[in-house]
């Protein structure tokens, strides 16, 4: 699925959105909404149940460090 937002790669920071892609026992599998051409930055991430809850979208901020 693709999504429209912006994403700034010559910045630091980017923000990352993922929707829910499977759930498991104790974790969530979200995958990455990518903006169409661009390869997803991180794919898929595992969020354990006890913090995402039933939340059917996150968003992840990643900040290069140099």
């Amino acid at each position: 699925m693709s999504n429209k937002y912006q994403r700034d790669f010559m910045s630091n920071q980017v923000k990352l959105k993922f929707e829910i892609e499977k759930e498991n026992k104790n974790s969530v599998r979200y995958k990455e909404l990518v903006v169409d051409g661009v390869p997803p930055i991180l794919g898929s991430v595992y969020v354990q149940k006890w913090y995402c809850g039933n939340a059917k979208q996150i968003e992840i901020t990643i900040e290069k460090c140099e």
